[in-house]
Formats: structure tokens, C-alpha cells, sequence
């Protein structure tokens, strides 16, 4: 009988190390190719399939379109908010709750609350229509309700927002991501220190930068 695995350490710098592995690798190959089309002309859902390819390939499992703990109750699996990436390590399966008590219950299974939730936003300074006139906004505002959201499940005990922020400058970036910091922290939202990388990328529409932050965000 093999023992029970134990409980991975989540650390959010090898997460961001890994996605901006991913990312200069990717970049790297657009460059090769010559595309007219850089990573920050995709929308937010391919944005998040290359995330996911990039962490699967450091050897997480990546599970997406999640159900929080908190909806599993809800007798439809399609109610309920879906959380963008649940991480396990080692690529190992996720833990079906449904499934415990049968004979499909997976003993490598990790479970919901041993896994990293990850909330993913992007925002653009430019996008293929200009500057974006809404960049402020998706900034400051949308990305806090991800936090709320990770923060009150209970049935979560490791999670992180994902900003991923295309910018003309690495400066920018920073001074506008402090910003949404500090608001953040005035608003008492619990997010903890982050970990950031920053990837060069060809100017096609305007962003020469960009920066994958993390925050862990914990319970209120």
C-alpha cells in the first residue's frame, strides 16, 4: 500500500517563475516567426490556455473552469462561479467531492482545499484598436471582486490573482499596479506580498512590457 501523498507547499514565486518561462518562451517563438500578432492581441480565454500549457509544462496539474467549494452544494454543475486555473502538484488529479465515496475515487487525488486557486485577469494599455479607454477601469474595479470571491470560500485555504498587465513601460506597470495595491489594501482586501516577472515582448500595438504579477490572497 503506497503512503498518502502529503500536503505540497505552495510558494508563488515558482509559480511566477514557471509562467514567466512560459511566456519568454512563447514570445521568443512569435519572434521567430515573424507574427504580425503579438501575445497581447489574444483574448482573455486563449490568454489563459497558454497559462495553463505553461504551468502544465513545469509539472503542475492544471485544472480550468473549477466550481468553488462553496456552489458544490447546488444540484447543477453548471451553477455556480468557476474559478480560471486549480493547481496540483506533480500533475496530479483533482479531487471529485461526487466521487469519494464510490469506486472512482482517485487516491492521488488532491484535495480542494490542498490545491492553489488562481484567478487570472489581463488588461491591456493598448489594444488593437488604440489605447484602451477602458484600462483604469478593468484595472482598479473588475479584478477585487476575484479577491473577495477567493478570500470568503472557505473551502480554500491556498489562492492567488493572476494580473497579467501589457504596458508600454516596465514604469508604467509598476506605478499603476501600486496603485491598484494600495486601493486594495485601503479596502482591507487580503492580499499578501506579490511575486512579479517581467517579460519583454515586440511592440506591435503599442505594449513593449509584460508584467505577470501574483498576490496570494488570504481568508478576511
Amino acid at each position: 500500500m503506497s503512503p498518502e501523498p502529503t500536503m505540497h507547499r505552495w510558494c508563488v514565486a515558482s509559480l511566477a517563475d514557471s509562467l514567466e518561462a512560459g511566456l519568454l518562451r512563447e514570445e521568443q517563438r512569435l519572434q521567430v516567426e515573424q507574427s504580425v500578432c503579438g501575445l497581447d492581441a489574444r483574448d482573455e480565454v486563449t490568454i489563459h490556455e497558454q497559462l495553463a500549457a505553461d504551468l502544465a509544462a513545469a509539472g503542475y496539474g492544471v485544472h480550468r473552469e473549477i466550481r468553488y467549494p462553496a456552489v458544490r452544494d447546488r444540484r447543477k454543475r453548471s451553477e455556480g462561479d468557476r474559478c480560471d486555473l486549480v493547481l496540483t502538484p506533480d500533475n496530479r488529479p483533482l479531487e471529485v467531492p461526487e466521487a469519494d465515496a464510490t469506486l472512482f475515487a482517485d487516491p492521488q487525488a488532491v484535495a480542494l482545499e490542498d490545491a492553489f486557486w488562481l484567478e487570472v485577469k489581463v488588461v491591456s494599455q493598448f489594444t488593437e484598436l488604440g489605447g484602451n479607454s477602458n484600462y483604469s477601469s478593468q484595472l482598479l474595479s473588475t479584478v477585487r471582486g476575484d479577491i473577495t470571491k477567493l478570500s470568503k470560500d472557505r473551502g480554500i485555504l491556498h489562492a492567488g490573482l493572476l494580473i497579467l498587465l501589457f504596458t508600454a513601460e516596465e514604469a508604467i506597470a509598476e506605478h499603476d499596479l501600486g496603485i491598484w495595491q494600495d486601493r486594495c489594501l485601503e479596502r482591507s482586501l487580503p492580499i499578501a506580498a506579490p511575486a512579479s516577472r517581467v517579460i519583454s515582448i515586440t511592440d506591435r500595438l503599442g505594449n513593449r512590457c509584460c508584467t505577470a504579477r501574483i498576490y496570494p490572497v488570504r481568508h478576511y
